[in-house]
C-alpha cells in the first residue's frame, strides 16, 4: 500500500511558540486515519498546512506525491471540511454546491449531477432548494461533508465532523463516515475529541501533544493490553448491573470508559483460555438479562490517548 500523504519534519512556528516541531510520518492510502490531540495540540495547524492554508517553516508535505507548494496540481484530488464550515445566506443549498462544481471546471450538466450525487450520499436531497442557512446544525455538518466529497476527491480532511451534535445526530455521521468509507476508495484523514469514535473508525491514529509527534500506530497495536476486555451494553449500568459484573468469576476489576462501554481486567483460571473465560462472563451476564453489545479485547483509545499525553481523566 502506498502513502497518500507523507510528513516529513514538519515544522511550523508562530512567533516564539512552535506550534510543530519536526513531525514526521506517513498516511497510507485508501485508510481511514485519525489525527489526535488535546487542544492546541497543533491538529488544525497541520490541517491546515497540508491544505497550503499555511506554509511550513522547515520540512515538506506531500499529497499523492505531489508537494503541497504546487497544491494547484492536486486540483479535484485533496478536499477538507474545516471543522466550522460556513455557507452562504440566502442561497440555496443545490446552487451553492452547484457553484462550487463550477469553480472545479465542471460543465453545468455534470455540476447539476454531481450536486445531487453528493446530495442523496448524505440524504439531503429533499432540501436543495432550501437556504443553506435555515438548515439545523447536524444537517449543516451533513452538507459539509457533501461539499468535501464533491467530484471524488482521493483524500478528503474532516476536522471534528460530529462536534457540536446530539448523539442522535453524531451516529448518523458517523453511519455516513462508515458507509463512505465501505464503498470509496478516498483516503479519510479525521480528527476528532471523541475517541470512542476514532476507535471505531479509524484503523490507524496519530497522537500530537504540544506540537510534538507521540505515536503514529495502527489502533490495535496502540490498544492492545494483555488482559483487558471491553464491554458494550447500550447503556449505563446500574449500581447492581456493574456490581453484578464485578463479582464474576475471572474480573478482577471493572472501569468505566464511556457512558455504555467498560474495560474489565480479567485473569482466566488454570487452564482456562481467554476466549473460554470471555465466553463465560457473556453467558453468566446473557442468564442475567444483561447482554452486552460488543466484546472488544485491548484497552480504549481514552485510556492509551491520556496515557500518552500524560493528561488526567
Amino acid at each position: 500500500m502506498g502513502e497518500a500523504v507523507r510528513i516529513e519534519g514538519v515544522t511550523k512556528v508562530f512567533g516564539k511558540q512552535k506550534a510543530l516541531d519536526n513531525v514526521t510520518f506517513s498516511i497510507p492510502e485508501h485508510s481511514v486515519f485519525g489525527l489526535l490531540g488535546p487542544n492546541g495540540a497543533g491538529k488544525t495547524t497541520l490541517f491546515s498546512l497540508i491544505a497550503n492554508f499555511l506554509k511550513v517553516n522547515a520540512g515538506t508535505i506531500k499529497v499523492l506525491g505531489t508537494d503541497v507548494d504546487s497544491i494547484g496540481d492536486l486540483q479535484g484530488k485533496l478536499s477538507i471540511l474545516p471543522q466550522d464550515a460556513l455557507f452562504q445566506a440566502n442561497v440555496p443549498v443545490r446552487e451553492q454546491l452547484e457553484f462550487f462544481c463550477a469553480l472545479s471546471g465542471m460543465k453545468r450538466e455534470a455540476a447539476t449531477a454531481e450536486t445531487r450525487r453528493v446530495l442523496e450520499m448524505v440524504g439531503l436531497l429533499e432540501v436543495e432548494k432550501k437556504n443553506a442557512r435555515s438548515l439545523s446544525h447536524g444537517m449543516t455538518k451533513r452538507l459539509g461533508i457533501a461539499q468535501a466529497f464533491l467530484g471524488k476527491p482521493e483524500v478528503v480532511i474532516l476536522d471534528e465532523p460530529t462536534a457540536g451534535l446530539d448523539p442522535v445526530n453524531a451516529a448518523a455521521v458517523r453511519t455516513l463516515v462508515r458507509d463512505i468509507k465501505s464503498k470509496a476508495k478516498a483516503t479519510l484523514i479525521i480528527s476528532s475529541h471523541n475517541l470512542a469514535e476514532i476507535q471505531e473508525l479509524c484503523g490507524m491514529v496519530a497522537i500530537i501533544d504540544k506540537g510534538v509527534l507521540k505515536e503514529c500506530r495502527s489502533v490495535a497495536e496502540l490498544t492492545e493490553t494483555s488482559g483487558i476486555v471491553r464491554f458494550t451494553f447500550g447503556k449505563h449500568l446500574s449500581e447492581a448491573e456493574q456490581s453484578l459484573l464485578e463479582s464474576l468469576p475471572g474480573v478482577a476489576g471493572v472501569t468505566v470508559d464511556t457512558q455504555d462501554e467498560y474495560s474489565v481486567e480479567i485473569k482466566p483460571a488454570e487452564g482456562q483460555s481467554v476466549q473460554e473465560l470471555i465466553a463465560a462472563l457473556v453467558g453468566a451476564l446473557a442468564a442475567k438479562g444483561l447482554v452486552p453489545r460488543s466484546v472488544k479485547e485491548g484497552a480504549s483509545l481514552e485510556e492509551k490517548f491520556l496515557e500518552v499525553t500524560k493528561a488526567k481523566a
